[in-house]
């Protein structure tokens, strides 16, 4: 899922797929460990779309707080 998808979703709508690509995450990191995993660059996409989502976030919560001490 690219930046562009992930900023048309709703703020609650990213904290569900933050959810649901950590769970993915730790079984591909589970699957490693156990010497069953086959595709190694599936655990570098999988972290580095959970950095975006989280900086999505991130920006939403500063602006938000932005907008609030401007008012």
């Amino acid at each position: 899922m690219n930046s562009e998808e992930l900023r048309a979703l709703a703020t609650a709508e990213l904290r569900a797929k933050l959810d649901e690509t950590r769970d993915e995450y730790m079984k591909l990191r589970f699957q490693f460990t156990m010497g069953q995993l086959s595709d190694y660059t599936r655990l570098k996409v999988v972290r580095r779309t959970i950095a975006r989502i989280e900086t999505l976030l991130r920006e939403r919560e500063l602006t938000a707080e932005g907008e609030g001490q401007q008012a």
